[in-house]
């Protein structure tokens, strides 16, 4: 194991709307989460994001708080509104949201903490999403490309590490098919393949932009972040079962790894998405296609897969019959089920299921062969609406994961670094300030956000100063106390 584990990097992440707060301060322009929690109705209580973690003004304090972890690195995201308030790079550069992430880029560096960007995590610019309807329109494509060169230009120097995007699927599936999440359009069975398609393209463009002009220079990586889950079948003894297991996965994970690592969409969405279409009587897919120039453009645009994963579901065959509705979700030709003796420490959503992560790093290695894979989102919420810093089913959540890379370590998967999601308790999206992911808590009814440790502070501190989890031997027991009979003294 100790082979495996040198250079692993240890770290936690957040993204920008989620903690920075001042959404409207020093030029920023608006995103679509602004626009879309100013609407009612939207967030769990009507929350918004507008104020946060405060991250904006607390970059130093949140450092020491990095330190006090002793991670390697922090994976952050950049508020694209911040730095280009329009998104438009011809029409405005924001010098205060450029010098804010240099202030913090080099504040880690100054801590030996290596950062880790991700380009977008959801908060598209709000004039971009009006004008042109966001990711729906492929304009995106030179828009975003604008932005991530000026923050190759601006950032590239010290930031080694780029992600183009987390988490495009939610950015597709939940902003474009169920509405559920910004910019809330609810374009069934269209929506999302359209999204996921321009974001695949972009995120291409992106890599070959930094491999033609940056690359030399700068001597840097980028990869996308892909969350996923893991998929078992019920009954793995059933071919059935099995395939709906193979689509629940290539609908989620391949859906963005396979153009990106096999040049195109799964075959098994293409013949799904396609069959479905045409009972509908479309004359094309809804899938949209990519032609044989984009295929080889596409294929390979990634330096490192980085892989989010929280949980795992059961999957059996369930057939949808035609349906003059479409939906991505009836495409697919599956249920999801969950064991009820699982533990659920928070979110209904959110199972701890440990060993499906083994099962799809290993997937990982043999669809794609074998990539670079960095961790870069696991974790586990709460549901309290109190102080609550006593966290040990967040350490049995880490505990158990951790332990599943290692395996997979060992299975010979490439993994060489993990990102515990999250350093703060922050805004999580359609469910507010709800759920709690952080290894800090904060009180957000005080106006000065005050951070507190949680006891997995102390936990994923070990596992990091030790490289893994700690030899037992080499620390006291914290429950064990020799009885004073064992004691050598002198009977002399």
């Amino acid at each position: 194991m100790a082979q495996h584990m040198a250079g692993f990097l240890w770290g936690v992440g957040s993204s920008a709307y989620q903690t920075e707060g001042a959404w409207d301060t020093d030029g920023k322009g608006p995103s679509i989460w602004d626009a879309f929690t100013h609407k009612k109705g939207k967030v769990f209580r009507n929350e918004t994001g507008d104020s946060a973690c405060d991250g904006y003004y607390k970059v130093k304090d949140d450092i020491q708080l990095l330190k006090e972890l002793k991670v390697n690195h922090y994976l952050f995201s950049i508020s694209w509104p911040r730095i280009m308030p329009t998104g438009i790079k011809t029409e405005q550069l924001n010098e205060k949201g450029i010098q804010f992430y240099n202030d913090t880029i080099n504040s880690l560096l100054e801590n030996n903490i290596i950062p880790i960007v991700s380009l977008y995590h959801w908060d598209l610019p709000q004039v971009l999403q009006e004008k042109y309807g966001g990711w729906q329109n492929i304009s995106m494509i030179n828009y975003f490309n604008d932005y991530a060169n000026l923050c190759f230009e601006k950032f590239g120097d010290r930031v080694k590490h780029w992600i183009t995007f987390s988490n495009p699927w939610a950015v597709a599936e939940k902003g474009y098919e169920t509405g559920e999440h910004a910019p809330g359009l609810k374009l069934g069975g269209c929506g999302a393949y359209k999204a996921a398609h321009h974001i695949i393209k972009t995120h291409a463009k992106v890599w070959h932009s930094y491999n033609n002009t940056w690359r030399s220079e700068q001597q840097g990586m980028v990869g996308i972040s892909l969350t996923t889950g893991w998929g078992e079948p019920v009954d793995p003894h059933s071919q059935t079962d099995r395939d709906a297991a193979e689509r629940y996965i290539q609908f989620h994970l391949g859906w963005f790894a396979n153009p990106i690592y096999r040049g195109d969409y799964p075959e098994i969405m293409k013949n799904y998405v396609g069959r479905k279409s045409a009972q509908q009587g479309l004359g094309t897919s809804r899938l949209p296609t990519f032609s044989v120039q984009e295929k080889t453009y596409i294929k390979g645009t990634s330096d490192f897969l980085g892989i989010g994963h929280f949980t795992t579901r059961y999957v059996i065959q369930k057939s949808f019959p035609f349906l003059q509705v479409s939906s991505y979700h009836t495409d697919r030709d599956l249920a999801e089920l969950v064991d009820p003796k699982w533990p659920a420490p928070g979110p209904k959503w959110l199972y701890s299921v440990p060993w499906g992560f083994r099962r799809l790093l290993n997937f990982v290695k043999t669809q794609y062969g074998n990539p670079l894979i960095y961790v870069t989102e696991n974790g586990v919420s709460e549901k309290v609406q109190c102080t609550q810093l006593c966290d040990e089913w967040r350490i049995e959540y880490l505990k158990g994961y951790i332990n599943e890379i290692l395996k997979a370590l060992n299975d010979g998967v490439n993994v060489k670094g993990y990102t515990a999601w999250s350093l703060l308790d922050k805004f999580e999206w359609s469910k507010g300030f709800s759920e709690r992911f952080g290894f800090y808590h904060i009180d957000f009814k005080n106006k000065n956000k005050p951070r507190y440790p949680k006891a997995s502070v102390d936990y994923y501190k070990k596992i990091i100063s030790a490289n893994g989890f700690p030899n037992p031997r080499e620390q006291p027991h914290t429950l064990y106390h020799p009885p004073s009979a064992l004691r050598t003294t002198s009977t002399s």
